[in-house]
């Protein structure tokens, strides 16, 4: 158990050390706010991809605490280890945030004032979400876990283009990263609305699943 909580610490961390590190450095090299959010949308995308095929053989490579809940909703994860888990998300990230803050001299913990409010956000963190949860289902669903590594960035990354809220699709970098002053932060009073659009989003991918997979077996037995 020490090494699958400490996966899911580390995997968490680098994940959001990329998110706001990258964040602080596109606004030393650009203002460009297209390349910013490129650059930010890259490397995040990498990070995801490198820290899935690592961690996954260890502990799943969940890092958010929805994916979590969800296996725990399927009984694929122990309410105590779920537990453990969405803790270790919270400090992964939390501390990956403030790590990156110290390397680009900023103050370990420095409360974003970036209001995101707006139902047409909500409704992006919703999409986001629903897809992410959907995506990770259906692969699982066919037998396709192996292709995690590769679906879920290629999701992230493409969601961080086409929703407005940049697809956060996660409670837990969510919550870290009211700890930064930058572009890639979001105000605190921001946050309950964000996670209440991700529940509902991850709630949405899990009917999708259920929708596109229900009685496939028959049909498999009759063709």
């Amino acid at each position: 158990m020490v090494k699958k909580l400490t996966a899911e610490i580390l995997g968490s961390l680098l994940l959001g050390a990329s998110v706001v590190g990258s964040g602080l450095m596109v606004t030393i090299l650009t203002q460009d706010i297209a390349v910013q959010l490129f650059i930010n949308t890259i490397t995040t995308v990498f990070m995801l991809f490198l820290i899935i095929t690592l961690f996954s053989p260890i502990s799943g490579a969940h890092f958010n605490p929805l994916v979590t809940l969800v296996e725990l909703v399927y009984r694929r994860i122990s309410i105590e280890k779920a537990f453990l888990y969405i803790l270790a998300q919270l400090i992964g990230t939390s501390t990956g945030v403030i790590i990156a803050n110290v390397m680009f001299n900023r103050p370990a913990v420095q409360m974003s004032t970036y209001s995101r409010t707006g139902n047409y956000l909500l409704i992006a963190e919703v999409v986001a979400t629903a897809g992410l949860i959907m995506s990770i289902l259906l692969l699982r669903h066919q037998n396709r876990s192996s292709m995690v590594a590769v679906i879920v960035p290629a999701w992230i990354g493409a969601a961080y283009i086409f929703t407005s809220s940049t697809s956060f699709a996660n409670p837990a970098i969510t919550l870290a990263r009211t700890l930064s002053e930058s572009f890639t932060g979001i105000s605190l009073k921001s946050v309950p609305l964000f996670i209440a659009a991700q529940f509902a989003g991850a709630v949405i991918g899990v009917a999708l699943t259920i929708l596109l997979t229900a009685g496939k077996k028959e049909e498999d037995v009759r063709a």
